[in-house]
């Protein structure tokens, strides 16, 4: 990447380095992929102090206002949005114990903790959350990560910000959920797969017996402070009114689930335990999202006829019976699906978005649909499409820069705009 002009380059990155946070900044592509139209040849993307899009169309059209600081670069595409991840509560040095402990990710005290918010255990100046950006990375899902029957909660976060309140873009998301023996290797009970099930269900019926009696608690008092019934019963007669149960954030937690304001994100693998969340779905009604999902190539029916998303493992993981073709077989059975980075027992933690999606690129998906698997599709699935996902006026300014193919392997990020502020300017 360069930037326009006679100044050195040298006096350029220095210059560069001088923007203020929110600056105003433009953007000139050799190709602008704006993931929700057509690819745009020599174009420019003009971004606000607001950090947000202010216009986007081709060069020749474009009015940039004077003392605007302008970037070029070959490819430029929105900024990429990681479908679901532990960067953040889970780092880089691969530490359990010590002052230097750093995995957050799971707690293993119990297999079933909806009351744990990844908000408490974020950590925005991780070195993985840096180094993830740096490879174009925008925005993060998540969380508590797989390996407990209920592990916790994800939330949705950008790649910067000094602190969680910067950083967070959505607070809580969604519930995650773990079936098979990734959570009978970490616990004791439950030992099975159908005793997991067992406790899973128990745990939502419970939650639904808990909202039961603080609804008819509220609608009580409703009623004596002036409802319908506040005023016929005489003293003697007189029934004692519902008392609200004592507080329980893990039944609050799952109770979420049960009302549609939380999904539930179960990590599910084998066709057995995917049916089993569909089952489970269609039994309490609450949103599902597949995570992983290894063998969804087998389940492509069931899943498309439950209207159920899939954020699928990243293509070169090592998860059994998975495949380089399961995200193009999912496209072409139009189920809504999203590439993620997931996580990883080893230093660094997280595998590299982009890399993860040219392999899918490559084996079916082809190079429009697998940017959009890395943008526009997790951002939808998130509900945050209206934010980010792709280059649109209005949008958050969140633009990863290319010297070419960001596909080929040879191609480099050369810069990370986040909400108009230039968050790197070097090739990597």
């Amino acid at each position: 990447m360069k930037r326009l002009g006679t100044t050195s380059f040298c006096a350029a990155l220095a210059a560069l380095a001088a923007i203020p946070a929110a600056a105003q900044v433009a953007v000139r592509a050799g190709t602008l992929h704006t993931v929700s139209g057509a690819p745009i040849e020599n174009a420019v993307v003009i971004a606000g102090a607001d950090g947000r899009i202010e216009w986007v169309g081709p060069a020749a059209e474009a009015n940039i206002p004077d003392g605007v600081d302008v970037l070029e670069a070959a490819i430029v595409t929105p900024g990429l949005v990681d479908a679901r991840s532990v960067v953040g509560l889970s780092g880089a040095l691969n530490s359990n114990v010590g002052p230097v402990r750093d995995q957050d990710q799971l707690e293993r005290s119990s297999p079933l903790q909806p009351d744990l918010r990844a908000l408490d255990a974020y950590d925005a100046n991780e070195t993985l959350v840096e180094w993830v950006r740096s490879y174009g990375v925008t925005t993060l899902h998540t969380g508590h990560g797989p390996g407990a029957l209920v592990s916790g909660q994800t939330m949705i976060a950008k790649t910067r910000g000094r602190n969680v309140e910067q950083a967070t873009l959505m607070p809580v998301r969604m519930l995650a959920a773990t079936l098979g023996n990734a959570v009978s290797s970490n616990f004791q009970s439950p030992g099975t797969s159908a005793k997991g099930m067992a406790m899973l269900r128990s745990a939502l019926h419970g939650a639904q017996a808990y909202l039961d009696q603080v609804r008819k608690a509220e609608e009580s008092s409703g009623d004596e402070n002036g409802g319908e019934n506040g005023d016929s019963e005489e003293d003697g007669d007189a029934k004692p009114s519902p008392q609200p149960p004592p507080r329980d954030l893990s039944k609050e937690a799952l109770g979420q689930v049960l009302d549609g304001e939380l999904s539930l994100l179960v990590t599910a693998n084998t066709v057995a335990e995917m049916a089993s969340a569909l089952r489970l779905q269609q039994e309490f009604g609450f949103d599902l999202v597949l995570d992983s999902a290894a063998e969804a190539y087998l389940l492509l029916d069931e899943i498309r006829e439950a209207g159920v998303p899939v954020l699928l493992h990243p293509t070169m993981s090592r998860v059994r019976n998975g495949s380089y073709e399961t995200a193009a077989q999912l496209a072409d059975a139009g189920i809504p699906f999203a590439i993620q980075t997931g996580f990883e027992g080893y230093v660094p933690k997280t595998r590299v978005l982009i890399w993860e999606a040219a392999i899918a690129a490559a084996n079916g998906l082809g190079m429009e649909r697998a940017l959009e698997a890395i943008t526009l599709s997790p951002a939808r699935i998130l509900g945050i499409d209206d934010r980010v996902g792709s280059i649109e006026v209005g949008k958050d300014a969140d633009l990863a820069l290319f010297d070419g193919d960001p596909f080929e392997y040879t191609s480099h990020i050369c810069g990370v705009i986040i909400e108009s502020e230039v968050m790197s300017a070097e090739c990597r």
